[in-house]
């Protein structure tokens, strides 16, 4: 993925000093040209097209800000009922993930969701273990996780 890009920005560059203009507009056109001329010669590259996984970077973005949106209004409606019917739990979370970024990013991205914590991750990296602030079905939230973050990191993660 490095190497495609790096190549794209010397296309770019290339493209700008073949035209003698040095503007953005310039580079953009280069740029295009580069990702063009890429795309036609991908089966020299190993792996994915890098615009891939820029496009499951992206969509990793949106889905946690959705999942922050809505933990967000699930915690307000929490802190604004007039009693407290809560079931707050801890629970192990069995990962798939293998690479020490991978899960801290899912542990990362889980602490910063309101109403979720990660207390700890096991010594295997296998397992972690999540506090909730209201839980109905553990099963649930587990579903939960690994069909929307575990999934999406892979999905950037996984050539």
């Amino acid at each position: 993925m490095a190497f495609q890009l790096l190549l794209n920005f010397f296309i770019a560059l290339v493209w700008m000093f073949m035209s003698t203009s040095f503007t953005a507009s310039t580079f953009i056109i280069g740029f295009l040209i580069g990702l063009l001329l890429i795309i036609m010669t991908r089966r020299f590259f190993p792996g994915r097209l890098y615009i891939w996984r820029l496009w499951a970077t992206f969509k990793l973005a949106l889905l946690f800000f959705k999942e922050l949106t809505l933990s967000n209004i699930s915690v307000l409606q929490v802190v604004l009922r007039p009693k407290m019917n809560i079931q707050p739990m801890i629970f192990a979370l069995p990962t798939d993930l293998e690479h020490d970024w991978e899960i801290t990013l899912l542990s990362s991205l889980i602490t910063l969701t309101p109403g979720t914590i990660v207390l700890n991750v096991s010594d295997d990296q296998k397992t972690l273990y999540i506090h909730a602030i209201d839980v109905d079905d553990v099963d649930d939230a587990i579903d939960s996780i690994k069909n929307s973050f575990e999934k999406a990191i892979k999905e950037v993660s996984r050539p």
